[in-house]
């Protein structure tokens, strides 16, 4: 299946890609999987290019003899049957893709190639330890990506997703592009945006993040624990990325946040 090519969707009056204007939606069958093409749906820009993908490693069948090819045809059928049920959430607008590879490089390649620039992932609710240590595909995303990543959780009213929306701002250049995200999707949603700033964060100037959002609310406890506590009662947390990958991401606020939080994480990476 090949790649649909659509003009990009733009921040108004900026000249930027909007992030939910090249959307890329990993899908596995699970429904982690089909919960984050139906976010993606939602979050996706009216005139957004998306596609989803499903990666199976097919090299593994061939090791089992005699039943290779019928191991095959099952990992073929099943990747269908998942990028189906993708193709009927996210609409006729998304364009489908079987790749065989590794899951984590298929995808780093096929965000290149599509120039994506977000990729929805669901979470499996592994522990970080484990994302860590063994690899998961949300976090390594989450380290390697060179776009936005949102990791998506089922939602607690699924037909107000997203009713609201929290960003945690330290007065950084890369909280600023999450800023400027949550308030486009505060806008085009017509829902609240509560910002949340941690006076214990590394770095941060209180001050200068009221110029930049008066109404942002100090709290007095560390950043991933504010955003944690205010990510339950939202739909949605906007973070910042460092622009930290690999190694160096990890221990990063963008990263434990994502892990941690028990609604949705958009980590924005990059200028939005």
């Amino acid at each position: 299946m090949t790649t649909a090519h659509h003009p990009d969707a733009t921040t108004a009056g900026s000249g930027r890609a909007a992030v939910f204007g090249r959307v890329l939606v990993g899908v596995d069958g699970t429904e982690p999987g089909f919960e984050a093409c139906r976010q993606a749906a939602v979050l996706a820009e009216p005139d957004a290019a998306i596609e989803a993908v499903s990666v199976v490693h097919l090299s593994d069948a061939i090791q089992v003899g005699l039943a290779a090819q019928r191991a095959v045809d099952e990992l073929r059928e099943e990747a269908v049957a998942a990028l189906a049920e993708a193709g009927r959430i996210l609409g006729d607008r998304a364009a489908k893709r079987f790749l065989n590879g590794f899951v984590t490089p298929a995808l780093l390649s096929e965000i290149e190639a599509f120039e994506a620039t977000v990729v929805a992932i669901g979470s499996h609710g592994h522990r970080r330890v484990t994302e860590i240590l063994i690899g998961g595909v949300a976090g390594e995303l989450l380290h390697r990506a060179p776009c936005s990543v949102l990791v998506a959780r089922p939602p607690r009213e699924p037909d107000g997703f997203p009713r609201s929306v929290v960003v945690g701002i330290d007065g950084s250049r890369e909280s600023d592009a999450a800023f400027r995200v949550g308030e486009r999707l505060a806008a085009r949603f017509g829902m609240p945006l509560e910002t949340i700033v941690s006076s214990r964060g590394k770095g941060v100037d209180v001050a200068k993040v009221h110029l930049r959002a008066p109404l942002a609310r100090v709290v007095d406890v560390p950043p991933v624990d504010a955003l944690v506590e205010a990510g339950r009662d939202a739909a949605l947390l906007v973070v910042g990325s460092r622009g930290l990958h690999g190694m160096q991401a990890l221990g990063s606020v963008s990263e434990r946040v994502a892990h941690r939080a028990g609604c949705s994480v958009l980590v924005v990476r990059g200028e939005a």
